[in-house]
């Protein structure tokens, strides 16, 4: 076995098995993977190659009539790492092949639609990888825990989610669902960090404070959205972030995997390349006007 191979398959690792226990969830753990920081490195390196090769091979589908695409739902408490992963792990792949959205507070326009009109708008088109960071699970995570709308509204929420993604895989788009567990002492450490650092203060919101002190009724919220919404089109993923690199290693696995699964081929000419060879061949520049 390769040294920077994993001992089990990050997608079946990772992945939220009925019955998975949120709470008592190691976030300084590392499924699958016993090599350490620096072997972990040397795998993420490798799979930015491929999944650079594999992300143009999507795209070119894309603009060749295909119309397959990869979804990416980014989840997780302040600090989890979000922009971390799309910075280290989407950044590797070319930009124009990629669709992010953040969602936060909802706009008066947004508010004044069905919780999932942002979303639908913001799905990624054939060719492209979208990147959701927070999503529409915010309405069934925020709005429980700060009690913003009812619990028979927002209890009505996960069957109408699991209807929506199921009718987006269907369409052509595989869904990569990832939860990054944080765990609250590491969370301090990050905004302590945050405090203390002038570069960094740009990152840090005052009401993050405030959902930290709501700590143990978002697990409760995330619980519920695992146990309800880990289908088969689309389950979710439970990567431990307190290592951030483990946590980027893991995602490219996910993510890498998802585009293997496409088993795309390069489109075909759609011309006769040798006539243009010859073409090419016999070609001159026109010369600079006189």
């Amino acid at each position: 076995m390769a040294r920077t191979s994993w001992s089990s398959p990050a997608h079946e690792v990772l992945r939220a098995a009925p019955g998975f226990d949120l709470a008592g969830h190691h976030r300084r753990a590392t499924p699958g993977w016993e090599r350490g920081k620096k072997a972990a490195v040397a795998r993420l390196n490798d799979r930015m190659g491929q999944m650079s090769e594999l992300q143009e091979r999507l795209y070119a589908d894309g603009r060749s009539g295909g119309s397959r695409s990869i979804l990416l739902v980014l989840q997780g408490m302040d600090t989890a790492g979000k922009g971390g992963i799309v910075r280290h792990v989407i950044g590797a792949v070319d930009p124009q092949g990629v669709m992010l959205r953040s969602f936060g507070v909802p706009t008066p326009e947004e508010l004044s639609h069905h919780y999932l009109w942002r979303i639908r708008k913001a799905l990624p088109r054939p060719g492209y990888i979208g990147v959701f960071d927070r999503s529409h699970y915010e309405d069934v995570l925020v709005v429980r825990v700060a009690e913003l709308v009812s619990p028979d509204v927002w209890g009505a929420r996960y069957d109408e989610i699991n209807t929506f993604e199921a009718k987006v895989a269907a369409s052509g788009t595989s869904i990569v669902k990832v939860m990054l567990a944080v765990s609250a002492t590491e969370q301090a450490a990050r905004l302590r960090e945050r405090l203390e650092r002038p570069d960094k203060h740009w990152k840090y919101n005052p009401g993050d404070i405030d959902a930290r002190q709501e700590w143990h009724q978002y697990v409760e919220a995330y619980q519920e959205v695992l146990d309800r919404t880990s289908t088969e089109v689309a389950p979710w993923y439970v990567v431990p972030a307190d290592r951030k690199w483990y946590a980027r290693l893991a995602v490219s696995e996910l993510v890498t995997r998802a585009l293997k699964d496409l088993d795309l081929a390069w489109p075909a000419a759609d011309f006769d390349v040798p006539t243009e060879l010859a073409r090419l061949k016999a070609s001159r520049p026109c010369p600079p006007p006189s």
